[in-house]
């Protein structure tokens, strides 16, 4: 297993993270992801641990806190083997407190996360989303602090626009705080909006991605082509709505190269997606996702090989997007523009 650092950090990560939201499976969203209990997490973290894989990312809100419980029931006596990634801003009770990134939400969420994870530190804390009402002082200062105290090693965002994480950059750097070393965006072969501005952004700031959704929210499986229905198993049955939206022709357009890619290979459309993304500028570490060990092991058979620059070129134009304003316009301009787009 190969490892990068995390951002402009000296962290070291794994190039491959397994997520937890296939863990507890309580509620119909989760349910419809996967239903891990802490034996059957014990074994998947066992198959991670002999692959070099050691960085696992969970969660406040995945099962309303069910898969932190379940991945630290799962990792109860070798905590120092792990490296434990988790996140929350998003709602986590009734309180008009009980949302976002205010020191008052922070300090309770950490607290709640460290019980259910069963460690007094996390390695990496990644805030779920931006909070537009608290100022990133408030934000940054809390974080600063609970690294003093031990309680955090690294702290970063998901989701975020462009400008939110430049502005709370420079206010780590105005007074001195520790700054945002991780983004875990979503990116993928059918999602390459985060190369427009985000990309860009992580190069020249040192922010490494942490990439979730790799698949393009379940299409990348290998299992959706032209003429073919969804497959009964698939989560899309249930989630589709809350995801990425991707056209049918674009898709098939897609997966006709992935398989195309495959026969050259010998690998999977899985692992062919994955092992895209382990190539993209910034990329630092990629969440992967497992119902069962049969497609843990398979998703682990992305690294070790790497994909051929004319496999790159091939998969590059079959996903291209037309790109919105002011994208289209900076890239006519490589030397004086010279950020990977």
């Amino acid at each position: 297993m190969e490892y990068r650092l995390l951002g402009r950090s000296g962290f070291k990560v794994p190039v491959l993270t397994l997520g937890t939201g296939t863990f507890a499976g309580k509620g119909d969203f989760f349910s419809a992801w996967g239903d891990t209990d802490v034996k059957g997490a014990a074994r998947l973290i066992d198959i991670c641990l002999d692959a070099g894989l050691t960085m696992f990312d969970s969660a406040d809100i995945y099962s309303g806190g069910g898969a932190e419980e379940v991945l630290g029931g799962a990792i109860k006596g070798r905590r120092d083997k792990v490296l434990i990634s988790t996140k929350f801003t998003f709602r986590s009770g009734e309180g008009p407190n009980d949302v976002g990134s205010s020191r008052f939400h922070i300090l309770k969420s950490m607290d709640a996360a460290l019980k259910r994870l069963g460690t007094d530190y996390i390695d990496l804390l990644q805030l779920h989303g931006f909070d537009a009402q608290t100022p990133h002082e408030e934000v940054l200062s809390t974080l600063d602090a609970l690294i003093k105290a031990g309680k955090l090693r690294y702290i970063g965002v998901s989701n975020f626009s462009g400008w939110h994480l430049m502005k709370a950059l420079s206010v780590s750097e105005r007074y001195g705080y520790a700054r945002y070393v991780a983004h875990q965006a979503y990116y993928s072969l059918i999602g390459r909006d985060y190369e427009w501005e985000l990309m860009p952004l992580a190069v020249d700031q040192g922010v490494g991605a942490v990439v979730w959704s790799p698949l393009g929210w379940g299409r990348l499986t290998g299992k959706i082509r032209r003429g073919t229905p969804l497959p009964k198993e698939s989560r899309l049955h249930a989630t589709a709505d809350y995801g990425p939206q991707v056209e049918d022709e674009y898709l098939y357009k897609v997966v006709d190269a992935l398989d195309e890619v495959a026969k050259e290979t010998g690998k999977s459309v899985p692992q062919i997606a994955l092992n895209w993304l382990l190539q993209r500028p910034s990329v630092s570490t990629v969440v992967i996702g497992a119902r069962n060990e049969e497609q843990l092991r398979a998703n682990l058979g992305a690294v070790g090989w790497n994909l051929t620059p004319d496999q790159i070129t091939k998969l590059d134009a079959a996903s291209e997007r037309p790109k919105i304003y002011p994208y289209w316009h900076q890239v006519q301009f490589k030397e004086r523009n010279p950020f990977p787009v």
